[in-house]
């Protein structure tokens, strides 16, 4: 098991997992520990909806259909947030890291529409959680939701398990709402794919960097 500072300076995007399942004990070990994750009040807003097996191969199969059809997003939450400036930097380094890790070009907008939807297949890891939020909580609540999920993600990391939280698991919610018989008042706000990386995915390699903590943080005195 890792220390804390090791699993935060290995937890990376993983997008490539191997068919073996995470044991139920540990499963269920991580996410005792991400309900130790702060909240405000303590409201622990979070409702996460874990998937493996049959249940997960279904969700699969019905979001790939829908991006391969390109079927209009329905997200409960906006996602058309145009990026500038320094974030927009960021986001096209990202962008070129991953997909010149695969070998898409720019140009190839068959094989970036394909790379795309993996977001759908979960990137063939074996679970995925859905993290929902209940009516009316809205964006203080979403903040604690991400701790949780930041919280989750290490707790993964430290025990060799890779992960991968996506925005895009949370585009058609009402796909999700459908399989998972989820109540329309509970949101979805994204999910994470989570299992044993596969090294050979050629996904895995890209890299992406920090900003410096001059650039970033203000202390004041």
């Amino acid at each position: 098991m890792m220390n804390v500072d090791e699993a935060i300076r290995l937890r990376r995007s993983v997008r490539g997992f191997l068919p073996r399942e995470v044991p139920d004990a540990i499963l269920r070990e991580v996410f005792a520990l991400a309900q130790c994750a702060p909240s405000n009040c303590n409201v622990q807003p979070w409702t996460p909806h874990v998937m493996s097996g049959e249940k997960l191969k279904r969700l699969r199969e019905a979001l790939v259909a829908a991006g391969l059809r390109d079927e209009p997003i329905k997200p409960d939450w906006p996602a058309d947030g145009k990026f500038t400036g320094i974030y927009r930097e960021r986001q096209v380094g990202a962008a070129q890291a991953l997909y010149g890790a695969m070998g898409v070009a720019r140009s190839d907008t068959v094989g970036r529409k394909l790379a795309y939807v993996r977001n759908y297949a979960f990137f063939d890891a074996p679970h995925a959680v859905l993290i929902f939020m209940p009516e009316p909580f809205d964006t203080r609540e979403a903040t604690d939701i991400g701790m949780y999920a930041q919280t989750l993600m290490l707790a993964l990391t430290a025990r060799g398990i890779g992960s991968c939280a996506q925005g895009a698991l949370g585009l058609f919610p009402d796909i999700v709402r459908e399989q998972l018989e989820i109540p329309g008042n509970y949101k979805l706000l994204f999910g994470i794919s989570f299992g044993y990386e596969d090294c050979d995915v050629k996904a895995n390699t890209a890299r992406v960097n920090r900003a410096k903590i001059d650039d970033t943080v203000h202390f004041h005195r």
